[in-house]
Parts: C-alpha cells; sequence; structure tokens
C-alpha cells in the first residue's frame, strides 16, 4: 500500500491525493465532484474518510429541507422539456453512457474503493453493471415504452392502444454499499422513461453517484434533469416522501417500512429494496469443489457488504465433510488489502458502524456456543474497518446470526438430509430477497429454485446470474421488499399507463328502434364468438 503526503506550512502534513493513496483521484478532482451536488449553507458540512486508511475523501456540503424542496421543484422545471424528447433520443443519451462508463472505468474504480473499501474486482462488478444498465436500456427503453396496440371490443370497430407517460420527479434514496451499481439500475430507467431524477446518495460513497452523474450529463442529459441532494436523512427525509410522484428506496427493512407508512397518505407509487438473509442450498450430487469455490464469491464479494449475498449454507449431510473443508481453505486463501488494484481478494468493512455489528453478531454466537471454523477477528493492522471471512457451524436459533442479516463477511454452515427439510428451512424467514442452488444437474437446480421464496435465484452461481441479467427484473419478497427494478418491469415503474380507445360505427348501447332485451341477446351471442377469435 502507497501513500503520499505533501507539507501544509504549518509542520503538518495532508494527503495530495483522495485518501491519501497515489494514483487515486486528487482532492481537487473530488472538490469539482462536490459541486455537482446541490448542499447547502445554513448545514454544517461532513467530512468523509476512506475506509482503508481513516484519510479524508472529501467534505461534503448537507442540503435543509428547504434546499431539498427547492431542487425538486427545479427537476420538475427541467422535466417537460426532456419528457418532450422522442424516446428513442432518451435513450442514445445511454447507449453513449454506456460506452463512457467503460471507457473511464480507472478513475470510478478508485473512487469505489476509497470510498467503500472494496476489492478492486467487487468495485469492477459495480463498473460491469453501470455500463450493462446502460446498455440495456440504450438499446431496449425505446420499444418497451412504445405505444401497445390491444384487440378492442369490437374488432375493427374499436381500435384500441395502451400508451406510457412518464411519472414526473421520481425521488431516489441510495445505499453506500453498491454506489455506482445501484444508482444506474434506479436512475437510469428513470431518466428513460422520460423523468427528472432528484437522488439522494448515502454522503460515504457521494462522490461515485457524482461521478456517473457527470458522465452522464457528458453523454448527452440535459442539465438539472438528474439533480444530487447531499444531506441526513433527518433533514432531508420529508422532502423525498412529499414531492417526488414516484420514490424508489433501497436500505433496511426498518426504514422502508417508515417510508412506506409516510408516503401511503400522498397515494404516490413507491419501490423498496430491503434487507435480506439469503440461503445457499448445496444438492447431494453438487459438484463439491465448483461449490465451494461459489460459495466464496457469493458469500464474501463487497466483504459480504451486497444485499444479495449468501449469509446461510444448506449442505447435504453425504457431502457436508468435503464441502466444509474444500470451503474453509478456500475461505483462508483469500487475501485482505488495503489497495488501490487488484491485488486483494477482500476488501474492507465500510463504517464504523458495520465492524462493530459484525463483531457483536459473531461474539452472541461464540458466547452461545458456535463454532468458528475461521476468521471471527478484526484485522485493524491490515486496516481500522477490516474483518476476516468467518465460516461458522453449529448456530442455533437463540443467535443473532441465525435469523438477522448480518451485512458481513459472516456465513453459517447448516446440515441437512432431506431436500424437503432444506427448502423448508432456507424459506423460514420474514427475508425473500435472493438464494443460490447447487446441483449436478440445472433442470433439478431449477426444479428446486422454484419453490423457494425469493425475488431471484441462481442455480449453479450465487447472485452474479441473475444480477448482472438486466432483462430479468430484480426484487424481493415478503420483508425483503416492494416492486423491482432491472427489465421492462424496472422501467415501466417508473410511468403511468393510460389506455385510448377509439370507437367507430357501432355504438356500445343500443339504438332506440332496437329493443334492450333484444339488443343484449344479440351482444352475447357476438361475445360468445369473439372469444373463439385469436386475440391479442
Amino acid at each position: 500500500m502507497t501513500r503520499t503526503t505533501e507539507s501544509t506550512g504549518h509542520g503538518e502534513s495532508r494527503p495530495r491525493t483522495v485518501g491519501g493513496f497515489v494514483g487515486a483521484p486528487s482532492a481537487a478532482r473530488a472538490a469539482q465532484l462536490v459541486r455537482r451536488a446541490a448542499g447547502g449553507a445554513d448545514s454544517a458540512p461532513v467530512d468523509i474518510t476512506a475506509p482503508f486508511t481513516g484519510l479524508l475523501t472529501a467534505t461534503l456540503p448537507q442540503a435543509t429541507d428547504a434546499d431539498a424542496r427547492k431542487v425538486f421543484d427545479e427537476a420538475r422545471a427541467a422535466q417537460a422539456a426532456w419528457a418532450a424528447r422522442p424516446a428513442t433520443e432518451r435513450q442514445r443519451v445511454l447507449a453513449r453512457l454506456h460506452t463512457l462508463v467503460l471507457q473511464r472505468q480507472e478513475e470510478i474504480l478508485n473512487l469505489v474503493q476509497l470510498e467503500s473499501g472494496k476489492a478492486r474486482i467487487d468495485a469492477y462488478d459495480e463498473v460491469a453493471s453501470a455500463a450493462l444498465v446502460a446498455g440495456y436500456y440504450g438499446r431496449h427503453s425505446a420499444r418497451i415504452l412504445a405505444s401497445r396496440r390491444v384487440a378492442g371490443v369490437l374488432p375493427v370497430l374499436t381500435s384500441a392502444r395502451e400508451l406510457r407517460h412518464p411519472k414526473g420527479v421520481v425521488g431516489i434514496i441510495s445505499p453506500w454499499n453498491y454506489p455506482l451499481a445501484l444508482t444506474a439500475m434506479d436512475v437510469f430507467p428513470a431518466l428513460a422513461a422520460g423523468n427528472a431524477v432528484v437522488q439522494k446518495p448515502d454522503n460515504q460513497t457521494a462522490l461515485s453517484a457524482l461521478w456517473l452523474n457527470e458522465l452522464t450529463e457528458e453523454a448527452g442529459l440535459p442539465s438539472g434533469v438528474w439533480r444530487i441532494v447531499l444531506g441526513h436523512g433527518g433533514q432531508i427525509g420529508d422532502a423525498f416522501v412529499e414531492e417526488p410522484d414516484y420514490l424508489c428506496f433501497t436500505g433496511s427493512t426498518a426504514t422502508g417500512k417508515k417510508l412506506a407508512k409516510q408516503i401511503a397518505g400522498r397515494l404516490t407509487g413507491y419501490s423498496l429494496e430491503l434487507g435480506g438473509k439469503n440461503p445457499m442450498l448445496v444438492l447431494p450430487d453438487a459438484p463439491v469443489a465448483k461449490a465451494a469455490a461459489g460459495a466464496v464469491a457469493a458469500c464474501f464479494s463487497s466483504a459480504g457488504q451486497l444485499c444479495v449475498s449468501v449469509e446461510r449454507i444448506y449442505v447435504h449431510e453425504n457431502i457436508r465433510e468435503e464441502f466444509t473443508r474444500a470451503f474453509v481453505a478456500r475461505t483462508e486463501a483469500l487475501r485482505l488489502g488495503a489497495e488501490l488494484g487488484y491485488g486483494a481478494d477482500l476488501g474492507s468493512l465500510t463504517t464504523p458502524a458495520q465492524l462493530d455489528s459484525v463483531s457483536a453478531h459473531v461474539a452472541d454466537a461464540r458466547a452461545k456456543g458456535a463454532r468458528v471454523l475461521t476468521g471471527g477477528r478484526s484485522r485493524p493492522e491490515v486496516g481500522p474497518l477490516f474483518y476476516e471471512p468467518t465460516v461458522l457451524t453449529d448456530v442455533t436459533r437463540d443467535m443473532a446470526v441465525f435469523a438477522e442479516e448480518t451485512f458481513g463477511p459472516v456465513v453459517s454452515i447448516y446440515g441437512y438430509r432431506d431436500i424437503e427439510d432444506a427448502i423448508s428451512r432456507a424459506n423460514d424467514t420474514g427475508y425473500g430477497l435472493n438464494a443460490s442452488v447447487w446441483a449436478a444437474s440445472g433442470s433439478v437446480g431449477s426444479t428446486v429454485a422454484a419453490r423457494l421464496k425469493t425475488g431471484t435465484v441462481n442455480v449453479n452461481e450465487g447472485f452474479a446470474a441473475t444480477f448482472g441479467t438486466v432483462g430479468l427484473p430484480m426484487g424481493g419478497m415478503k420483508e425483503s421488499g416492494l416492486g423491482r427494478r432491472n427489465g421492462a418491469e424496472g422501467l415501466l415503474k417508473y410511468t403511468e399507463s393510460q389506455s385510448v380507445a377509439v370507437q367507430r360505427g357501432l355504438r356500445l348501447r343500443p339504438p332506440r328502434v332496437i329493443p334492450p332485451r333484444l339488443w343484449t341477446r344479440g351482444m352475447s351471442i357476438g361475445i360468445r364468438l369473439l372469444n373463439r377469435l385469436p386475440r391479442r
């Protein structure tokens, strides 16, 4: 790990670059990005530090409630002209953005690592995701939004179409753990649909969202259509509930429920992606080595700080010992590192609160009889927020780690003898976000997958197959959320559906010269005949 400092002229030193790393964006560049945010002069700014080093990355202005509401007003004024552009033109902005994200990836890889503490390979997942989402909606959004012809009630005489109109201004509240990918997944389809967007990213990883905002304008998005507001939820949260025409939130289940109660009175649409306690099922015929390797990625990508990462593994007793041995060996081979570049396998936790939460879950499990097969301790000599990838067994219901989301590099292994029991235990949770199934046969794995109560299921993969397939909807069942992102559904949720039908010739009410009874009898015959015709 290489850091560099410069003298302040007062006997002190300060980092020349963000977070103190050679090769990182300069402090001037960070300040340039910060100026894109709508902050406020009436609130104290917030200093953000790099998880790898604890050194300053940026000082962020914080908006007040009045500041945030003003931004919503300005976005509403900008939205009309953007919505008036043809969908094909809006689509081309995202197509250009797809290319720019890939071309400019080095700077954003550094920013994502510095703000979140990810290993670089995990930061690249975000770059790939942003490019894939831009590419998908840059190719398909105009087609998805196109007016849809529907068979009218009377063939030839009734023409019917469904139109799609933008909601207006979409409010998006984004989390700190995937600042680039989740911004892209939520913001890009909202823009493609013709909406303006006001986004509140988490302060910890705001620079990544601001970088993408800058690049999107370079790709052709008019200034003012996508605005970013920085601030604490306690200060500007009410504005995000009361001002937008649609709200998209990613975060904890507790906060999601609170927002849903607040917004219900406005009869405004919203989508929520919330917590998870995601299971992985290893069937008795699964290839053990491949399943163990897949489990490492499924559990420890981004140090487990991923909404769809695996925290529970159910392994058939016939292969449990072999799987556990292979999985622990692969886990112990992971290299922790606080560096920019592809050398480390596992990065840091992002905030002190996450380190405290992970440590508390493992300590509670230990105290109540769980065995730590590997890991189980923080690593301050590597960096202030590092925690070893941890594998637990003998976990029981009275332990916090059994049912609560840990959101860190901790996984528990359970054995099972009967697949019905494994499916039942996998579903025995209030959450339902993601699941993983490993089997020798993809068809057998798919059969099991269909019985799991989660929004996405990956067969012979942990999460990347569904996460990367942008054409598939992604979201949660039960307390893991409402609504979906990605695919056609992730675009159409940002629109209002309007039905328009044009009637010609025959009216749908009887003329005076025909008795109503005779009319209804004839209509009933016609309805029976129509039901036999091919219609769409």
